[in-house]
């Protein structure tokens, strides 16, 4: 996906940047497919600074749409019974500086997926002034995070990124057997 992605913007020159931003946004309004193959692709085109700066701008963008989508399509699901959760009522009844603070550091938090606090967000009580303002600041210590991840194995020799697969692969084993572990109990 990311060579396809690097070909079309590459065909597209000037155009790119926008094209990349309106791929965020897409990608945003979806809330499940990740984006780390697009920030991989600005990268490459744009390089490391104008890569990372087209994809917060994206990012940033896409929440926003998300947020207005999200807002005036689903409110009705309001009352769904898994938005009961006590996981999800802080945010969906936070207002004002709460909100902020807490968008904000669920934004901080990379294994929190962005699409569920934009939803619940959306569905709550929080602004979408207050929203804007704490998803994106959120999003730029992350994002660095993620394009600096992106950026050194896209550097890394192809010895680097075997062993990088083998660790994940050992990795992945081993949580896998754990949790085998767990339900055998």
């Amino acid at each position: 996906m990311k060579d396809w992605m690097i070909d079309l913007f590459q065909a597209y020159g000037g155009a790119a940047y926008v094209l990349s931003l309106a791929c965020n946004v897409a990608i945003s309004v979806l809330g499940v497919v990740p984006s780390a193959f697009l920030t991989a692709a600005n990268l490459t085109v744009f390089g490391f600074w104008p890569g990372f700066w087209v994809s917060f701008a994206g990012e940033a963008l896409g929440a926003v749409v998300s947020f207005v989508l999200y807002r005036k399509g689903v409110r009705r699901w309001n009352g769904t019974k898994w938005l009961s959760h006590p996981s999800v009522k802080p945010l969906l009844h936070a207002g004002g500086r709460e909100a902020f603070f807490l968008i904000l550091a669920l934004r901080l938090l990379p294994f929190v997926p962005s699409g569920v606090v934009t939803f619940v967000a959306a569905i709550g009580r929080t602004s979408l002034s207050v929203f804007t303002a704490a998803s994106s600041l959120g999003k730029l210590p992350a994002l660095w995070m993620e394009a600096y991840a992106i950026h050194q194995f896209l550097e890394a020799a192809w010895s680097g990124k075997l062993l990088l697969a083998v660790a994940s692969i050992v990795l992945l084993w081993f949580v896998w057997r754990k949790i085998g572990q767990k339900t055998a109990e």
